[in-house]
């Protein structure tokens, strides 16, 4: 009897222990989220290129792309009022090692502004050099447009776009995820 009630209180003081962390820590990570979400959005568009609070300049949308339905966030860049840019937060499914959470941003003649990668799982050393402290691959897409290049593909398939030496799937991943939100956006899908 004794040692059940011993038990009892140690799971109890146990449990609001992790559930008092668990507060704690959350609001942290979400403060973290934002502010790592912020930094790659002013990589993608300067601060001096538009004047709103693009964070809270947002919708989210579900919408059909990259072969799954999914709730993108799209972002607002705008300045004196007048739409500079959007900035799309988008999951790709089919990188090598599974999703790739990207940040495009694109102005109003459907450039390309940037890419950045928010989140992935690929392979170090190989996959990974799609982050910018590993390379600046992800840079080239600065830009482009449905129009140029023409063949929106790595050059092993025929394209334009370098890949990796041994690790070919992810850069395709990278260009086609950019390519099909280009069509969703030239289409108006995504207003």
């Amino acid at each position: 009897m004794k040692t059940a009630l011993s038990l009892t209180i140690f799971t109890i003081i146990s449990i609001a222990l992790v559930s008092y962390t668990k507060n704690i820590t959350q609001q942290q990570i979400s403060e973290n989220i934002r502010a790592n979400t912020l930094e790659k959005i002013h990589e993608i568009i300067s601060p001096t290129q538009h004047d709103n609070d693009i964070l809270q300049s947002k919708k989210e949308k579900s919408v059909f792309l990259h072969d799954i339905t999914q709730t993108i966030t799209i972002y607002r860049a705008t300045k004196n009022n007048q739409l500079v840019g959007l900035i799309i937060k988008h999951t790709y499914p089919k990188g090598y090692s599974g999703n790739i959470l990207l940040l495009t941003g694109v102005d109003t003649k459907q450039k390309i502004l940037g890419v950045r990668v928010i989140e992935h799982q690929e392979t170090p050393g190989l996959g990974d050099r799609i982050e910018t402290i590993k390379s600046n691959w992800i840079k080239s897409f600065n830009g482009l447009s449905l129009k140029n290049p023409k063949i929106w593909k790595v050059k092993k398939d025929g394209g334009s776009f370098d890949a990796f030496t041994g690790a070919t799937i992810t850069p395709r991943a990278i260009v086609n995820a950019n390519y099909e939100l280009l069509i969703k956006i030239s289409n108006n899908e995504l207003k």
